[in-house]
């Protein structure tokens, strides 16, 4: 099942002709999520081939370069005549301002939009399989960062045990990987866990938006699949990062390796690193276990099962 993610946006607070504000794209079987948009998000959406069928919104925090894009990319979700309801989700104490982001042409949207918001712990929205979670970040404005975490799948089928225990191929394989217990024509019972094996974890991608390193980011997941993590500075700049609350290359990479994540993300990168972020790379790449790339805007990234 493809899960894929697309970053929009990976400039920090002043877009740059190589970087546009903060946005993260992801797509999974068929169902398509947007963290953040900041202006001229729906233009990359065309650019990049996303389309626009976006069911929820999660916004990380109310500042400009994560929000300015909500009026535009209502308009033109409207102007494509769109009638499914799209919800956003912001942090606590900010609905007034994105409801105000929402209205700002003076105009309701011609469709439904429905302003939610979330803090610490909260699951802003459970699918089938997988949910979203937010957790504390360390911004200076109200903030959080969300985890998109699937459920655990099924243990692999064994079905070479399954012959030898007598179970003839067929409705019989289904009802034990289902976990339900079947009686042979010789009267002898197979229990599921004879033929299959333990539960497989499921992906999981951690997206920070802009924060100083928290605990809250480590605890959110396990092992995460990707971490995209705020990397505002190059290390030379750690006083400033910490000044403005944002983390550096080499934080990040630190958060990664104690949440034993096996990819990072750099983003947010500041347009005074507008010759390419080098430093970031190589001063994460230092230290983090991980694979450990910057994404340039427009790249995808499918995110495997952790045990393909």
């Amino acid at each position: 099942m493809p899960l894929r993610v697309t970053f929009l946006g990976t400039a920090g607070a002043i877009p740059t002709t190589e970087r546009n504000p903060s946005g993260i794209f992801v797509a999974r079987e068929g169902e398509e999520l947007l963290f953040d948009a900041g202006e001229g998000t729906q233009r990359q959406m065309m650019r990049f081939g996303t389309g626009f069928s976006v069911s929820h919104l999660f916004v990380t925090h109310i500042h400009g370069d994560h929000v300015f894009g909500i009026p535009g990319l209502l308009q033109t979700m409207s102007f494509n005549d769109r009638e499914e309801p799209l919800a956003i989700h912001t942090p606590h104490g900010t609905r007034r301002q994105v409801k105000g982001l929402v209205n700002a042409l003076g105009n309701r949207p011609d469709f439904p939009v429905r302003i939610h918001e979330v803090g610490d712990g909260d699951v802003p929205y459970r699918a089938d399989e997988y949910e979203v979670r937010a957790f504390e970040t360390d911004h200076d404005a109200r903030s959080v960062g969300y985890a998109l975490v699937e459920d655990d799948r099924k243990g692999r089928f064994d079905r070479e045990r399954a012959e030898e225990l007598g179970v003839p191929a067929g409705p019989k394989f289904s009802q034990l990987h289902e976990g339900n217990t079947v009686e042979l024509e010789d009267g002898t019972v197979v229990e599921p866990d004879q033929v299959v094996g333990e539960p497989r974890p499921g992906r999981t991608i951690v997206y920070t938006g802009d924060t100083r390193p928290t605990v809250q980011t480590i605890e959110i997941a396990d092992e995460p699949d990707l971490l995209i993590h705020d990397a505002t500075f190059a290390e030379d700049e750690a006083e400033r990062a910490a000044e403005t609350a944002h983390s550096t290359a080499r934080q990040a990479a630190e958060i990664a390796n104690r949440a034993d994540a096996k990819r990072l993300a750099l983003v947010h990168i500041s347009s005074r690193y507008t010759g390419g972020a080098d430093d970031h790379l190589e001063q994460a790449r230092e230290i983090c276990a991980g694979e450990v790339f910057v994404p340039a805007d427009g790249q995808t990234l499918e995110v495997p099962y952790p045990d393909d």
